[in-house]
C-alpha cells in the first residue's frame, strides 16, 4: 500500500501541502448508489477547520470541499471520488526564521534526514492540515455505514489531568457540540476549557485523550492475523499527528486485573464493559477505544533546539498554532474509524460464498 494511501477495498489517497495551492484527495472503491450528503461532508469539515473558537489556532480557512469526480445527481457512480480544499490563509512569512531551525517535536529533523530537504513554512506534508482529507473520506465513509446502521461519536475524555470519570453509557454523547472542547460532559468540560486557557496565557501546550464509541457494527468485522480490527484501528489512530498511545478501552488498566476479573469484559452482551472486539473480529458490541495526544509541540515559550549547522540556539516560535489539539481531533478520529470500518464491511462481503 502506497505511503500516502489507507485501506484496501474503500481506499483513501491524499496530496498537498500546509501552505500549497490545495489539498485534496482520492476515495477509490465507494460503492456505487450511495446517497451523498454534502451538507454533512462541509459539516464534518467545519468541525475540522481551524480559527472556530479562542482555544484553537486562528488561522482562518473556510475549508470548503469540491468535489470533482464520482458523484452524479446526488448518489456515487463507482468511479473514484475526487476532491480538493484550496488553502487561503496561508501566511509563510511566518516560518521564515525556522529556514535555518529545527522545531522541537516536529518532522523537520527526520523529514530532512529521510528526504535530503524539508519544507520548513507550517511543516508541509507532515502538517496536520494534511487530516482535513482524511474527515472528507471519513465523511464519506460514514454515509456508507449510516445506510448499514453503524454510527461513530467521539468525545474528548480527558485534558491534561482534567478526566471524564463518567462511563461513556452514562453520557449524552450529543452534548459534545455544546462546549467548544467537545467534551460529552459539561460540568468537566468547563474545567477543561480553564485548563486550556491557562495554557495558552502561559505560551504553553496540553494535550489529553479522546474517546471513540461505534455502535451498530456487526459481529464479524476484522481478518485473522495480520490485519485484526484492533490492529487496523490503532494503526489508523497512531497515524494522526501528534497520538502517542491507543487502548481499547481500559487497555492499560487491564494489566492491574486477574484473568478472572477480565474475561469478564469479554463475556457475550456485556455492553457496560466490552470493547466489543474478541482476538481481532467485532463482537456486534459497541466498538470502544481512547487516543491519547502530546501537548502541542509549537509553543510560544523559548526553547532550545538546533540549526542546520548543529549548533544549539534558543527558538521562540510564531504563526498560530493551537494550544490543544484535542476540539479538532474529535472529528479526525471519528472519520479515521469510519474508514476502518467500511474498509471491513465491504471486505466481510468476500468472506463467505
Amino acid at each position: 500500500m502506497p505511503a500516502n494511501s489507507f485501506g484496501n477495498l474503500f481506499c483513501l489517497t491524499t496530496f498537498g501541502e500546509s501552505h500549497g495551492a490545495a489539498i485534496g484527495g482520492v476515495i477509490d472503491g465507494c460503492p456505487a448508489g450511495l446517497s451523498v450528503d454534502i451538507n454533512f461532508i462541509q459539516h464534518q469539515l467545519d468541525r475540522r477547520k481551524p480559527g472556530q473558537s479562542d482555544i484553537t489556532t486562528q488561522r482562518k480557512e473556510e475549508d470548503v470541499v469540491e468535489i470533482l469526480s464520482g458523484i452524479f445527481e446526488g448518489k456515487t457512480t463507482g468511479a473514484p471520488i475526487g476532491f480538493i480544499i484550496r488553502n487561503n490563509d496561508q501566511q509563510s512569512k511566518d516560518y521564515e526564521h525556522l529556514k535555518d531551525v529545527y522545531r522541537p517535536g516536529h518532522a523537520d529533523w527526520v523529514y530532512e534526514k529521510k528526504y535530503g530537504l524539508r519544507d520548513y513554512k507550517g511543516g508541509g506534508r507532515s502538517s496536520a492540515r494534511e487530516t482535513a482529507c482524511r474527515v472528507v473520506g471519513g465523511a464519506f465513509a460514514q454515509l456508507l455505514l449510516a445506510h448499514h446502521g453503524i454510527s461513530i461519536a467521539a468525545y474528548v475524555h480527558s485534558v491534561k489531568d482534567i478526566e471524564v470519570k463518567k462511563h461513556y453509557t452514562q453520557l449524552d454523547l450529543s452534548t459534545r457540540e455544546k462546549n467548544i472542547v467537545r467534551c460529552a460532559d459539561e460540568a468537566i468540560a468547563l474545567e477543561m476549557i480553564k485548563t486550556i486557557e491557562a495554557a495558552k496565557a502561559a505560551g504553553d501546550s496540553v494535550g489529553g485523550t479522546i474517546l471513540c464509541v461505534c455502535k451498530g457494527a456487526p459481529a464479524g468485522l476484522g481478518e485473522p492475523v495480520f490485519d485484526k480490527l484492533d490492529a487496523v484501528l490503532a494503526h489508523a489512530m497512531l497515524s494522526i499527528n501528534a497520538t502517542k498511545g491507543f487502548e481499547m478501552l481500559e487497555g492499560f488498566a487491564s494489566t492491574q486485573l486477574f484473568g478472572s476479573e477480565n474475561n469478564l469484559k469479554y463475556s457475550p452482551d456485556n455492553n457496560m464493559t466490552s470493547d466489543g472486539i474478541t482476538a481481532g473480529i467485532s463482537t456486534g458490541d459497541d466498538i470502544v477505544f481512547k487516543v491519547a495526544f502530546k501537548p502541542t509541540s509549537t509553543i510560544s515559550k523559548p526553547q532550545q533546539t538546533i540549526n542546520t549547522q548543529n549548533e544549539v540556539v534558543t527558538l521562540e516560535a510564531k504563526g498560530r498554532h493551537d494550544p490543544c489539539v484535542l476540539p479538532r481531533a474529535v472529528p479526525i478520529v471519528e472519520a479515521m474509524a469510519a474508514l476502518v470500518l467500511a474498509d471491513f464491511l465491504l471486505l466481510q462481503r468476500s468472506t463467505r460464498v
